[in-house]
């Protein structure tokens, strides 16, 4: 699979599960940190942990596998690692206070299953 198939895969994956305001950046000609983002977010603990568990789900079955996986439920932000897609599972208090989609503003939209360019 390529890293857009991947980040499309992830942000209907974290749909599937009700995430709030998944959003899909790409990043390939802007930074060296990774070639896309997914943000999403939950509103509990255990709705963090369905959203992780589930894009994780999604992507064995393709047989894609996270290089890493890091941070818990609890601590409100799980950061899921795709080599050059990193998936960002956020409270949205958490979400506020970080605002990557403001440190990361001059990324391009990219669509998911009919989401906005």
């Amino acid at each position: 699979m390529t890293s857009l198939q991947i980040t499309r895969l992830c942000a209907q994956a974290a749909d599937d599960r009700k995430a709030e305001d998944i959003l899909a950046l790409d990043l390939r000609e802007i930074s060296s940190v990774a070639d896309f983002f997914v943000i999403a977010s939950g509103s509990s603990e255990p709705h963090l942990k369905a959203i992780r568990n589930h894009i994780e789900a999604k992507l064995k079955e393709k047989g894609v596998v996270a290089r890493g996986i890091d941070g818990f439920p609890m601590s409100q932000w799980v950061v899921m690692d795709y080599f050059d897609v990193l998936v960002h599972v956020f409270s949205k208090e958490r979400r506020e206070f970080y605002s990557l989609e403001r440190l990361w503003g001059d990324a391009k939209q990219v669509e998911w299953n009919g989401a906005k360019e």
